[in-house]
């Protein structure tokens, strides 16, 4: 069955059901939200290939959901918080329809993007992570700037750094955009990084009112699907 989507400036047709990965009940690892139990919707599919990838299984594969079968899912599991993920969750068109469902039920979702495909007429209401690429993710020319003015002062901006060298550049990207003043904004070392307290102090050194993060459920469980 064939739908039509026209909301915000958008108009589409999809059918109600996306490529699905996997989906798991958790801990939210990262970002303003870690901690908290989120449900976590995976979709298939991605056409960047970043140097830290750590989910190179959600390229292929998957099988069909319902958006019935997704959202009896987060029902059965309670939690308020969803994210919305990949692989690359917007290059699926109809996960639009999906994020104003979630809203329209009283969920709040969370949208975590590549920063490569856009995000315009995305639900205001929507919490959009978005991905800046760096140097050293090997996909730096795939990034779509453009997204930023896009962004609510609420969303966050994310930076996984491979190195020093990626921080600094992250750290002077922060600073010449202002993007600490404009949102919220995570830098992230890659999880294997002996050098955390390293990136700590460099984080400290700038004066930028950044969160540096680590990745809790890696902590908790290491690199473990479905966590």
């Amino acid at each position: 069955m064939m739908l039509t989507y026209e909301k915000r400036g958008l108009s589409f047709k999809y059918k109600p059901r996306l490529k699905i990965t996997e989906c798991f009940h958790s801990l939210q690892g990262e970002g303003t939200h870690s901690g908290l139990p989120c449900t976590f919707i995976r979709l298939t599919g991605c056409a960047l290939r970043c140097t830290y990838c750590d989910t190179e299984y959600a390229f292929y594969g998957g099988s069909w959901k319902s958006f019935d079968e997704l959202l009896g899912y987060v029902r059965e599991k309670g939690a308020h918080l969803v994210q919305i993920t990949g692989g690359e969750p917007l290059h699926q068109r109809a996960v639009w329809a999906l994020i104003d469902a979630l809203i329209e039920q009283g969920y709040r979702p969370l949208i975590e993007t590549s920063g490569a495909v856009s995000i315009a007429g995305l639900h205001p209401e929507a919490h959009v992570v978005l991905d800046v690429k760096t140097p050293e993710s090997g996909e730096l020319d795939r990034m779509l700037w453009s997204n930023l003015d896009l962004l609510k002062p609420s969303d966050e901006v994310k930076f996984v750094c491979c190195s020093e060298a990626d921080l600094a550049w992250s750290l002077e990207k922060v600073r010449a955009l202002a993007l600490d003043r404009r949102f919220q904004v995570l830098i992230s070392p890659v999880a294997a990084s002996e050098d955390k307290h390293r990136y700590a102090e460099k984080v400290i050194e700038s004066g930028l009112q950044v969160r540096f993060q680590v990745q809790l459920h890696k902590t908790l469980w290491g690199d473990v699907a479905g966590k």
